[in-house]
């Protein structure tokens, strides 16, 4: 009976499990989300078929990328920490260089299709979100200062942005008022999982706010922040981009937003913390089905 050989430069098998669970799979189905809806909005009419694919497919392949990047550059806090200690790298799922490969592979496959198939606007602008999340961010801001969520942030909230440049090859306001509502529900969200987690973090040396000025100054901001994004969602129909449905939608989904935020800044559980976070996830899908669900109904009645 013949056994198997185990050579020196046989290729690593990969765990394409583990592959997946790398690209941060929920958080990339969120972005392309943003990102089709700012391609829906970019065009009074059904966008074209192939840059509306090819575009969500480059930006869906370049946003894992970004999250492969997050898990290599991360992998040692991660294992040191209860939330992330069985993420594929720390768990011995996937080896550091499988996964360093497989970052590449995906930003690099979904730069081409985005440069050669879509337009290079697209294909640069998101390349420079990678480079703002996996290295600007995760490399060097998330170590260096308790505002690394604030500052870091503009990476994130680019996909509605990329949606509408896969579209209309250009940059104007309406997506860049789409980018604000995300930057500005970025802290809010961040910080709310930060509170839950501060001894984690501060376990890593990882100079979150509820680490370095506490979580009452952080209630205090997440606070502030609620306040300042019911403000920034009120834009698009101030300007006329949207209309009374989704100012309906808005009032209703920041007031549940407000709720639970002044829930956490007047209470003491970290539960709080956790419902903050878990119903700011579903607020900002539910956002963007409220403003695309909006932009059909003047198109079309």
């Amino acid at each position: 009976m013949s056994k198997s050989l185990n050579l020196p430069w046989q290729l690593e098998q990969p765990d394409w499990r583990a592959l997946y669970k790398l690209t941060k799979p929920k958080v990339v189905a969120l972005i392309v989300l943003t990102a089709v809806v700012g391609s829906c909005l970019a065009t009074s009419t059904l966008p074209p078929l192939l840059p509306f694919i090819l575009g969500s497919l480059g930006i869906a392949l370049m946003s894992g990328g970004a999250a492969a990047f997050n898990h290599c550059i991360d992998q040692e806090a991660d294992a040191r920490m209860a939330r992330t200690h069985n993420r594929p790298l720390p768990s011995g799922s996937v080896s550091p260089a499988m996964a360093l490969a497989w970052a590449c592979l995906l930003s690099l496959l979904g730069f081409v299709i985005l440069y050669a198939w879509v337009n290079p606007l697209t294909a640069w602008l998101t390349a420079a979100s990678l480079v703002g999340y996996a290295v600007v961010y995760t490399l060097w801001l998330k170590r260096a200062t308790p505002q690394n969520i604030v500052i870091g942030g503009l990476a994130g909230a680019m996909p509605p942005l990329l949606g509408w440049t896969a579209i209309n090859n250009s940059i104007s306001a309406e997506p860049l008022l789409l980018v604000m509502i995300i930057f500005t529900w970025t802290p809010p969200h961040f910080w709310a999982l930060a509170i839950a987690r501060r001894d984690d973090y501060a376990k890593v040396n990882i100079p979150m706010l509820p680490v370095t000025h506490g979580i009452k100054f952080t209630k205090n901001l997440i606070m502030l922040y609620s306040v300042l994004l019911f403000a920034v969602c009120c834009l698009p129909f101030l300007v006329g981009m949207s209309g009374l449905p989704y100012l309906v939608g808005v009032v209703a989904l920041n007031a549940i937003f407000l709720k639970k935020a002044w829930t956490l800044y007047r209470g003491n559980d970290q539960s709080d913390a956790m419902a903050l976070f878990g119903y700011s996830i579903v607020y900002l899908m539910l956002l963007f089905v409220v403003l695309l669900a909006d932009h059909w109904i003047f198109a079309w009645f």
